[in-house]
């Protein structure tokens, strides 16, 4: 980790590398999401997740193959929201689920994972020289956009001292918008956009999922992949996913971030 990887000319499609035709892009904006981005807190969040999901298909008498572990849920739902996760596992097995249900279920994930995050979470290694160098530089408007309720969020961000670096511009799909949603859906980053006053070719985005990739880039946003976080089994893998989905260059450590900002203002990406 922390070399920049040299990408050879077969590949750039792959990677979205644009033509020297093309202007500079006048980036004024970075849009961080936050779990397993800014914080390592997947696995931690998963854990919680998979044991309240397990009670639910008991008391619900969902036909689970086996119980959910932190790490299935992982594999299957990484990037996803609670509220989205329990919308999938209905429209796959069909079980009743009130609105009210599904307030009282994601309200007690809340709390069982901002539990485990105040007992251990920590920063994406190498993140944090990255957002205090920024900040210093004070070129760039710095925002959280995540899938994940706003609570949790900040409780990850205060957790690890990053929330001096973004002040009030936290935005969640669970919670910041009119109707709860959650990426792919690019609902988030629009509203977060609208909020800011910002264009989206003023923006870059940092995502670690291929739903959240999707996300930024289907609102309109050039996002930088990043899959640091993956086991490296995983990672040549989640590269092609992140790119597949929009991603215009991949990211193995925090290290990588400056010089791949550089490349996109210059159009080379």
């Amino acid at each position: 980790m922390g070399k920049v990887r040299n990408i050879p000319p077969d590949h750039t499609a792959l990677y979205g590398r644009t033509t020297d035709s093309q202007s500079v892009t006048q980036v004024n904006t970075i849009l961080f999401d936050c779990d397993n981005t800014l914080v390592l807190s997947e696995e931690v969040a998963f854990e919680g997740c998979a044991d309240l999901i397990n009670q639910i298909a008991a008391s619900k008498n969902i036909p689970l193959e086996k119980p959910f572990t932190g790490e299935s849920l992982i594999v299957e739902f990484v990037g996803q929201n609670f509220r989205g996760m329990l919308r999938s596992l209905q429209e796959r097995y069909g079980f009743p689920l009130t609105d009210e249900e599904l307030e009282t279920y994601v309200k007690k994930e809340e709390d069982v994972v901002i539990a485990k995050i105040q007992e251990k979470l920590s920063p994406c290694p190498n993140v944090d020289g990255v957002l205090e160098r920024l900040a210093a530089e004070g070129k760039y408007e710095l925002a959280v956009v995540s899938s994940s309720a706003l609570r949790r969020v900040k409780a990850s961000i205060e957790k690890v001292g990053q929330d001096k670096y973004f002040g009030d511009r936290v935005f969640s799909a669970a919670t910041s918008l009119e109707k709860p949603t959650s990426k792919p859906d690019p609902a988030i980053y629009l509203h977060a956009l609208k909020v800011l006053g910002k264009k989206a070719e003023e923006c870059v985005a940092v995502e670690d999922s291929k739903s959240g990739t999707l996300s930024a880039a289907r609102a309109g946003i050039k996002v930088i992949g990043y899959v640091g976080p993956y086991k490296a089994e995983e990672r040549l893998k989640m590269e092609k996913v992140l790119a597949q989905a929009g991603a215009s260059i991949i990211m193995n450590d925090w290290n990588q971030f400056e010089g791949f900002l550089a490349a996109i203002e210059k159009g080379d990406y």
